[in-house]
């Protein structure tokens, strides 16, 4: 959108950049803008790919429309507005600096290699223009440049990165959002949300993620008071259970920054919380997971697409488009693979046990490349992560750092009959087999004639016969890493 000079204030404003920060709370750069006194400008750039990151997938296109709207009233109750533009970051913040006679320019440091670099671009643009460039921290506990192993190196196992992360002492206390903020005397020019098309039309798929989630900042902080008084004092055995609303889910709040990671820290500190010790370390874990995620990303630019453990680059992976379209509709035959799938395809989400085990499925049962799986899971989840996503599919795979050995190999049955006994969270999802006893509910074939009938399930017709036999996958599977061991 072109960009006309207009006669701003003698007083200069300062421009803060919203990117994955999309809240008024614990936002550094926004708080450090307010308090200059100036009048503050809001902006919000959608490069959507063009500073060289991955393009949002589907589903985080359908939380970003939601979250702007939600942003955008909060700021308008403070006196501002927000300012929508699309384009490269530094072209469209200097036109931005042009039309408005900005001397200032801040923001929340991104920890994605794209972003590291786009910003850093930023920086040297706006100080060679005698301008203040100020950037902040809020995405992550931890700079993944400085946390270092005693030689000095990046980590690359978790535990040790956990134990580094503990002992460097207590976060920084969360600050509260500002009271008010000075806006520009005169409008600028602003894109309208809608002209984005960011939302599914044709067809609407997203009927399940309107039902299942509240985009926006107040919509984490609820996500983080249920879990605190319903979730938290089991979380150490119940969050393994995918039928139980036993995990925080605040993954996707965390991913588009309406919610810090130094407010969830801190919540859990809170004198009033009656949770066991235990369930309480178990969820800082899963936070520091996060943190260890972009540590490897930081020290791994390439962790979408490249093996950190590059024998795998010898890999024989077995591409199969029928295998993989069975496995991305949840038509596996496999009863927990399949609810995972559709629970995926329903809200946008799935259950971090189910994760592990439809990721196994697709990489060791079906010998499909993990860059394949993590490809839908970055198109199809809320909660798609830079970080988190590639980090987990190659922690799955064996192909990452610290990651868990190929030859653990996950019987889906056995998972099921472990963490859904009941069958539970399987007649949510594969309704079809609702009516299947539970002996039978993860593993149908078993079932005599009488019984489906009974239960109105036809093997190859209601239900998929299952794909493949795991006795003969986990052989096959083995084979093909013994065979890329023999290649080094």
């Amino acid at each position: 959108m072109p960009t006309q000079k207009t006669d701003m204030p003698c007083e200069p404003p300062v421009i803060v950049l919203f990117r994955n920060d999309l809240r008024l709370a614990d936002n550094l750069a926004l708080k450090a803008a307010a308090e200059t006194g100036r009048p503050v400008l809001p902006v919000f750039v959608f490069d959507d790919g063009a500073d060289g990151g991955r393009p949002p997938g589907g589903a985080r296109r359908w939380w970003l429309h939601h979250a702007l709207e939600r942003l955008r009233a909060s700021l308008a109750e403070r006196g501002a507005s927000l300012i929508l533009r699309r384009g490269p970051t530094l072209a469209t913040v200097l036109s931005l600096v042009e039309a408005t006679q900005a001397n200032a320019v801040f923001w929340n440091r991104r920890y994605d290699p794209a972003g590291i670099a786009a910003d850093s671009d930023l920086k040297t643009a706006l100080r060679e223009r005698a301008l203040e460039a100020r950037s902040f921290d809020g995405h992550l506990l931890h700079e993944p440049s400085r946390l270092t192993t005693g030689t000095g190196g990046p980590y690359r196992v978790y535990s040790p990165f956990w134990r580094a992360l503990a002992s460097g002492g207590e976060p920084r206390a969360p600050v509260a959002a500002p009271k008010a903020i000075r806006p520009l005397p005169e409008a600028v020019a602003s894109d309208g949300l809608e002209s984005w098309s960011l939302l599914p039309t044709a067809p609407d798929w997203a009927g399940g993620l309107r039902d299942a989630w509240t985009p926006g900042e107040a919509g984490a902080r609820q996500r983080l008071a249920d879990f605190l008084d319903a979730g938290l004092q089991h979380y150490a055995e119940g969050r393994d259970r995918p039928a139980d609303a036993l995990t925080s889910q605040l993954s996707p709040h965390l991913a588009h920054g309406e919610i810090t990671p130094f407010q969830i820290w801190h919540a859990l500190a809170r004198p009033d919380l009656d949770a066991p010790a235990r369930d309480l370390e178990t969820f800082r874990k899963e936070i520091a997971w996060r943190e260890f995620s972009y540590h490897l990303l930081f020290h791994n630019r390439d962790l979408a697409s490249k093996n950190v453990n590059r024998d795998f680059d010898a890999f024989a992976w077995r591409p199969d488009a029928g295998l993989l379209a069975a496995w991305q509709q949840g038509r596996t035959g496999y009863p927990i693979v399949d609810a995972g799938m559709r629970q995926l395809w329903r809200t946008g989400w799935m259950h971090n046990r189910v994760r592990m085990v439809a990721a196994s499925f697709l990489t060791k049962h079906l010998l499909q490349d993990w860059r394949d799986g993590e490809a839908w899971f970055w198109d199809t989840l809320v909660d798609a992560d830079p970080a988190s996503n590639p980090a987990s599919w190659q922690w799955v795979a064996g192909s990452g750092a610290d990651a868990a050995p190929y030859f653990r190999i996950f019987n889906p049955v056995l998972q099921g009959e472990k963490f859904d006994p009941d069958g539970t969270y399987v007649r949510d999802f594969v309704p079809e087999l609702a009516r299947l006893p539970s002996r039978y509910i993860h593993k149908p074939w078993q079932a005599p004639a009488d019984t489906l009938s009974e239960a109105g399930v036809k093997l190859g017709a209601t239900y998929p016969v299952a794909i493949v036999e795991h006795r003969k996958a986990r052989t096959a599977a083995l084979a093909a890493y013994d065979a890329m061991k023999g290649t080094r």
